[in-house]
């Protein structure tokens, strides 16, 4: 017959509800044991997530402060924008200033050519007035000439002056203003002569060029002879000092009575 506890249970009864009791007191020690760990594991979540917190409020004031960075870039790319648009229109302003300034230009070229042209005119309007006065100082040199060199220098005139060329080779021509022959205290001369209505210095040397060619073509003794408007006393006086002659237009109106 099996045997009892004092509780009237029967030795295998208990050991059996030992056995259950000290199972469960086993699985309740596991079970605190997996809790502590998983209040560890939570901790140590807690702790992650709080730096997750972190990074993210950090990245959340990168973010802004990109945010902040791109619209600051967009304001500078609307000021660009508008620069450029700005520089567009100068340039389109430069643009049509350098058209007018061209057209300007082809105006003021024509008018150039204009002016030039006239002159051109002048300068030939002058160069004919200034041959006319010349040749009319000539025409009444070769007129009066005679008459004051034979009162002058007891000249007597071959025959009457003349306006030529003498040549000095063949096909080439010297043109000479006044030209002539005389005879004077017995020598036979070339007289030669030019009119200049306002005599110069650069005449004076100009005409002692002359006188040298005629000498060498004509192989003569030159009697030179200057008639002019006006001359300064310094270049009357470079004359005389070459042995040249100046007559001064007015000393050419000789009294007919006196011829």
């Amino acid at each position: 017959m099996p045997q009892t506890t004092g509780q009237g249970l029967t030795s295998e009864l208990y050991k059996t509800i030992v056995a259950i009791v000290d199972d469960r007191v086993r699985e309740i020690r596991v079970t605190r044991e997996e809790f502590e760990d998983l209040k560890e594991v939570v901790r140590e979540l807690a702790k992650a997530q709080a730096r997750t917190e972190q990074r993210l409020d950090r990245l959340a004031e990168k973010v802004e402060e990109l945010a902040e960075a791109q619209a600051r870039t967009e304001k500078r790319l609307d000021s660009l924008a508008q620069k450029v648009e700005e520089l567009a229109e100068a340039q389109k302003r430069t643009e049509a200033r350098v058209e007018e300034l061209a057209e300007a230009q082809k105006k003021t070229e024509v008018k150039l050519a204009m002016l030039t042209d006239e002159h051109r005119k002048t300068r030939e309007m002058l160069g004919g007035l200034a041959h006319t006065v010349g040749y009319r100082l000539e025409d009444e040199a070769i007129w009066a000439l005679p008459h004051l060199l034979a009162r002058d220098f007891g000249m007597e005139i071959e025959k009457p002056l003349v306006r030529t060329f003498l040549e000095a080779a063949p096909n080439r021509y010297v043109e000479v203003n006044i030209w002539g022959h005389g005879v004077v205290d017995g020598r036979r001369v070339a007289i030669l002569g030019e009119a200049k209505s306002q005599l110069k210095k650069r005449d004076v040397d100009g005409f002692l060029k002359t006188m040298a060619k005629v000498r060498e073509i004509s192989g003569m003794e030159i009697f030179p002879v200057l008639v002019t408007y006006q001359a300064s006393p310094k270049v009357r006086q470079a004359a005389a000092e070459k042995g040249i002659k100046v007559y001064l237009s007015y000393e050419l109106r000789i009294p007919r009575g006196s011829l």
